[in-house]
């Protein structure tokens, strides 16, 4: 339980930094092109930024399924 605890916060930790580095780069980027999804759209957001997030959402999800899908320590394989 305690492994799955801390590679849940570990995988959150590093998502919230990851976010928090690219919000702060994406400051001084001048083409902001929009998304159409179909009935509407986003607010101009830098092309550079929407990538980031689809990583920083990708770590955080890769994360969380490990965390989710671990198991004991004494049930490893290759442990006898």
């Amino acid at each position: 339980m305690l492994l799955r605890l801390r590679l849940l916060l570990a995988s959150l930790g590093g998502g919230l930094l990851l976010l928090l580095i690219l919000c702060l780069g994406a400051q001084n980027l001048e083409e902001r092109p929009r998304l159409w999804l179909g009935a509407g759209s986003t607010a101009p957001l830098p092309s550079g930024f929407l990538v980031g997030v689809a990583l920083v959402v990708g770590v955080v999800s890769g994360g969380c399924s490990v965390a989710l899908l671990a198991g004991r320590p004494d049930q490893l394989p290759g442990r006898e």
